[in-house]
């Protein structure tokens, strides 16, 4: 398509504020979107491990009958949600993964028959309720612990590729929703007297939705089992995938868009500036009610605490939203592709839909915040927290947009329409008015044709009454001050759709306190430093591995294990251990282990300061033979 535009003598015009203003809007959307699919890493999941039994870390006299986890919030279970390891990295056989007694918020696993001693390493996955992986391990030792060759992977929960693609398709999804309910609302509520320009971007937005759905819909069994897309047309992925929450709520959006579709060819044909029946309304609603719960009960609202209430407020946001950024870009594109001036009793009837959809949106967003955070100090603790500090500085820049909106719509209204030209009748006989040149009245060759041209218009004096101003004037600064909103909007609903991936600042201040730590990176919830140590004698060499569990800020566990030259676990008469936090001048800590049989430990251990602390360890290994050794290990806060 040209930049330009022909004026009917070969001429090319410059493009017009219209069409800048569109490819404005265009570049916005591009840029927007390209930031947040440049910043999404993988999604935060949404259950957090509360505890687990035996405890990580544990040391048991006899071997455990079974081995439950207990989450925050509710888990689906994944064929292999259980792998354990005995210490020679072998596979141990186990039951089936299942719901413990206490309910869904647990998992557990049984051992067929009794363990070997030694140090076991247990790597788990679930899928939290509101649809995220989350992975984690943890180790038990029985007897003693032991030198283990089990190691568990550091990398992400999910696959990078599959992780990406994924929240391109909610991403996606969220923008389709919201432009398709929204415009369908404008065509029915503000009943502007041409909708025939929001027909293609209905279209589009209901194909994007479909489209994204079925992606979203392929790819959820790669997405919960961390593998590559390559795995997603498995005939028992697909299987799978129909019969977990997830995939039943997206396979619901697919056939309420088929309900949708219908609804809409109806309401095309009845709605052209009129009310349409009530009958179609409450379809409409009850269809836009049903596309919204298909999000809310695969997302935060279906876990945690006030269930039923958080579900309704679910709802009730993501239609508000629909209604308000949807709407304004269906009435940002009728006030650009309408050919006549837009009527200001349908922008008056949006800014009382608007009104009511950002009320409803404040009131349910409140609701939301306290229900994720759970406290004031999760506002800037917790990745989730600063988000949503992000989306309120965001929203309050969409209301200060909103409120320059109505300003203008009040204008608009008041604003006196724009007269046509009058046709003032000629007296018979009167000569008719001149028309283009042609070769009757075509002036001499060289001079210049004022055939058809008005005639000049005189000066205009001081004396001369003002022009009065153009009734055009309020609807482009309105459409102006649209256009801010959609683009802040859109920033909003990016921001909203990263929200639903990020761990609520509840769950992880639970998962905190119960001292339990898992997500996307997979790593069991201890500090572990191997420390190597050598007297200067023959056979007088080997190493001790410590771990403090959590190892983070309050009170840890301290094990430490001394293997000899050949790696297998070595008796030593002594071992001292003591922290020092040199930059603070704090130190040295004693940790007072003591002889547990084969490995020296110590209960609890108050690490009151994150950093990185020096770890000083003396080991004896006889009467006249000891060395002192330090190692730097990094306490969290």
């Amino acid at each position: 398509m040209s930049e330009g535009h022909d004026n009917g003598h070969g001429e090319r015009r410059a493009p017009t504020g219209n069409h800048r203003t569109l490819r404005a809007l265009a570049f916005l959307g591009a840029l927007l979107a390209a930031l947040l699919l440049a910043s999404a890493g993988p999604a935060a999941a949404h259950a957090a491990l509360r505890g687990s039994d035996p405890a990580d870390g544990a040391v048991l006299k006899s071997s455990p009958r079974s081995v439950t986890l207990t989450f925050t919030e509710s888990v689906g279970l994944l064929d292999d949600s259980f792998r354990v390891y005995d210490p020679t990295n072998h596979r141990v056989t186990t039951s089936d993964a299942e719901h413990g007694p206490a309910g869904s918020d647990t998992a557990r696993i049984t051992f067929p028959k009794k363990l070997g001693t030694g140090t076991f390493t247990v790597a788990w996955r679930v899928v939290s309720a509101d649809s995220h992986p989350v992975s984690g391990a943890l180790t038990f030792s029985v007897g003693k612990p032991s030198a283990t060759t089990a190691t568990v992977s550091s990398g992400p929960v999910e696959n990078p590729l599959t992780g990406a693609l994924y929240n391109i398709g909610r991403y996606v999804a969220y923008a389709a929703v919201a432009l398709l309910l929204g415009a369908v609302a404008f065509i029915a509520v503000c009943r502007p007297p041409d909708p025939a320009p929001l027909r293609r971007p209905i279209r589009a937005a209901w194909w994007a939705l479909l489209a994204s759905t079925l992606f979203l819909f392929v790819l959820r069994s790669p997405y919960e089992e961390g593998t590559s897309p390559a795995t997603a047309f498995d005939l028992s992925a697909l299987a799978k995938s129909a019969t977990g929450r997830p995939g039943l709520a997206l396979l619901a959006r697919v056939a309420l868009l088929a309900l949708t579709a219908a609804l809409y060819l109806v309401l095309r044909r009845r709605v052209s500036g009129t009310r349409p029946p009530r009958p179609l309304l409450a379809g409409a609603v009850a269809l836009s009610l049903a596309l919204a719960l298909t999000w809310a009960a695969a997302e935060h609202a279906s876990a945690g605490i006030q269930v039923p209430l958080a579900m309704t407020s679910s709802v009730l946001h993501l239609l508000s939203m629909a209604l308000w950024l949807g709407g304004l870009t269906a009435l940002l594109i009728t006030l650009q592709r309408s050919a006549t001036r837009l009527a200001a009793t349908v922008v008056a009837r949006f800014s009382r839909v608007a009104f009511a959809s950002v009320t409803v949106l404040v009131g349910t967003g409140v609701y939301q915040s306290w229900r994720g955070l759970g406290s004031w100090q999760a506002l800037t603790d917790t990745s989730y927290g600063r988000l949503l500090l992000l989306k309120l500085a965001a929203v309050t820049m969409l209301l200060a947009a909103a409120s320059q909106s109505r300003r203008w719509t009040a204008k608009l209204a008041k604003a006196p329409a724009v007269p046509a030209p009058d046709r003032v009748p000629l007296p018979v006989g009167a000569p008719a008015p001149a028309g283009p040149p042609t070769a009757e009245n075509a002036p001499p060759l060289g001079e210049p044709s004022t055939v058809g041209e008005p005639p000049l218009a005189e000066p205009s004096t001081p004396d001369d009454p003002p022009a009065p101003p153009s009734g055009d004037r309020p609807q482009a600064a309105l459409r102006r001050s649209i256009l801010a909103e959609v683009a802040i909007g859109v920033a909003v609903l990016g921001i909203s759709t990263i929200l639903t991936g990020t761990l609520p600042g509840r769950a992880a201040a639970e998962a905190a306190e119960s001292g339990t730590v898992s997500g996307a990176t997979g790593i069991p919830a201890a500090a572990v430093a191997v420390v190597p140590f050598d007297v200067g004698t023959p056979n007088g060499h080997g190493k001790v591995q410590i771990t403090l569990d959590p190892g983070r800020v309050g009170a840890n566990s301290v094990q430490a294990v001394a293997f000899g030259p050949d790696g297998g676990i070595s008796t030593v008469p002594e071992l001292r251990l003591s922290f020092t936090l040199a930059a603070q001048k704090i130190g040295p800590l004693p940790a007072n282990v003591t002889d547990r049989g084969g490995y020296w430990a110590a209960d609890s251990v108050n690490i009151p300061i994150a950093g990185e602390w020096t770890m000083t360890v003396t080991v004896r290994v006889s009467d006249l033979e000891q060395v002192t050794v330090t190692k730097k290990i990094r306490i969290a806060a």
